[in-house]
């Protein structure tokens, strides 16, 4: 079996959006907690901030997926890399559509 090489355009690697986002909120959720341990943040405000590191790593993902969509797979290849393995011609014999399950093709029934 023949290996394909791909040369890459560019030298980046891929991203793995799924990381991005949650990478992005643990950031958000962290840097939340600082501002409270650091008494910038009391009270109420602490209800409002909590749901913003999911929001912006949400609209993050979005655009990741927007932007690479259409790339992301394009070098991807299915089936057969190279010539296909040469495969004998073998004769199908007629199967009577009305026969029993258990009788075979080339079995006669009476």
């Amino acid at each position: 079996m023949s290996e394909v090489q791909y040369e890459r355009v560019s030298g980046r690697h891929p991203v793995n959006i799924g990381h991005l986002v949650m990478g992005l909120a643990l950031l958000g959720i962290v840097g939340i907690w600082a501002l409270v341990q650091g008494d910038v943040v009391t009270g109420d405000e602490v209800r409002w901030l909590m749901p913003i590191p999911w929001v912006v790593a949400g609209i993050v993902g979005l655009a990741a997926t927007a932007v690479t969509g259409s790339r992301r797979y394009a070098l991807r290849q299915t089936g057969w890399v190279g010539e296909q393995p040469e495969q004998p011609e073998q004769p199908v014999a007629p199967v009577e559509e009305t026969a029993p399950l258990n009788l075979r093709a080339d079995e006669e029934t009476s």
